[in-house]
């Protein structure tokens, strides 16, 4: 194909913005055919920090209500599926059997169910399917990456993730209940959303996560505030691989802690890897340091952050600091050339799995459970 026909279903905030970065920085490549929403007003009116209603910075693009109606009459190439986390899967795979092209926002599935459905479905369809885990372009989960597979760490022993949401119990958006799409962050427990903590760390391993045990704080702020919800506000887990390799992440949706979002670190037989982010008015902040390489015999600090390295100069780039920019373009690109899809299916699935199991080890107590996936019997 010379050119991408693109439509998006889901246009809360970041549905508008996905669909908006595909067309305006890459206007030669894509064409914003349609978008899909069972509210219209989210087309026809101006909203999240938009200057302008959607309709009308596209005005040759049609809207739909119906998914099954603009994929039978929109005559799309690809999709970017932005509803709530907790209804992708039916929407990809919709798409996949119309023998659309699939860029889904992650968590990639809601069920262990679905996970099976959706890989089946994609087996059967010659369309491409493409996981939205923009943690993975980040610079420093890039660093990372290239630290492990060029063994200047060793191996990879033992790694901790933090994903540190919801501030402080008196933040108004999370007092105010549910928003008129609903917010899907609100119904699920914590642990789930775990694809950005889990992601950069499996991109560089071999091996998936096999077992799991996980345990909840419970809800520590006014019951009322959970809106009909409760739920535990952190949650820990600790994964397991077949060799042995032991990864903790910590989530909270709702803390006093008020920090940035994202911290990893990585022990390694060879070396030590972290990225901590801003506390105060410290800035992001990348550390490591290896036996296998003389200049960083000693601990190394440098600055941190989103943003891509390639993306420093490029004023298209934006989206949690550019990694927006480099997952779409990297899709767009597999599209136009026949390559292979940036993250599969596969990749989406090992870093949201884990997720759904740990909750499920949370409700018993902690038990210890061991993690399946769709392709274990192949």
């Amino acid at each position: 194909m010379e050119k991408i026909r693109m439509g998006v279903v889901g246009l809360g905030h970041r549905g508008r913005h996905m669909f908006k970065l595909a067309a305006e920085a890459f206007p030669d490549q894509v064409i914003p055919a349609a978008a899909c929403d069972i509210i219209s007003s989210n087309w026809t009116e101006t909203k999240w920090l938009q200057t302008r209603p959607m309709g009308e910075i596209f005005p040759e693009a049609k809207f739909y209500t119906d998914f099954s109606a603009m994929l039978a009459e929109a005559e799309l190439d690809a999709v970017i599926i932005e509803t709530g986390a907790d209804i992708h899967a039916q929407f990809c795979a919709d798409a996949l059997k119309a023998g659309v092209n699939v860029l889904s926002d992650i968590p990639v599935v809601a069920t262990v169910e679905e996970a099976e459905m959706l890989w089946k479905v994609h087996k059967e369809s010659k369309a491409m399917f493409s996981t939205g885990a923009n943690a993975n372009k980040t610079r420093y989960s890039r660093m990372m990456r290239e630290l492990c597979k060029a063994g200047l760490l060793g191996k990879p022993y033992y790694m901790e993730s933090e994903y540190v949401t919801g501030q402080h119990w008196e933040d108004k958006a999370y007092s105010k209940g549910l928003t008129e799409n609903g917010d899907w962050r609100k119904l699920l427990c914590p642990i789930r959303y775990c694809t950005h903590s889990l992601g950069p760390f499996l991109a560089f391993m071999d091996e998936d996560l096999r077992k799991v045990s996980c345990f909840g704080t419970g809800p520590q702020a006014p019951i009322e505030e959970y809106h009909g919800f409760p739920k535990d506000d952190v949650q820990t887990a600790q994964f397991q691989t077949d060799s042995g390799v032991v990864i903790k992440l910590l989530r909270t949706g709702r803390c006093r802690a008020k920090i940035g979002s994202h911290n990893y670190r990585i022990f390694g037989t060879e070396g030590y890897f972290e990225s901590q982010s801003e506390r105060g008015k410290q800035g992001q902040i990348i550390r490591y340091n290896s036996t296998k390489y003389y200049p960083a015999s000693e601990l190394v600090e440098q600055e941190g952050g989103y943003m891509p390295y390639e993306c420093i100069h490029n004023p298209a780039a934006t989206g949690h600091g550019g990694a927006d920019y480099v997952i779409l373009e990297e899709f767009i690109n597999a599209l136009l050339t026949g390559g292979e899809s940036p993250i599969s299916l596969r990749e989406g699935l090992r870093m949201t799995l884990p997720g759904i199991y740990a909750e499920m080890s949370a409700k018993q107590g902690g038990k210890l459970l061991e993690i399946k996936y769709p392709w274990d019997n192949e």
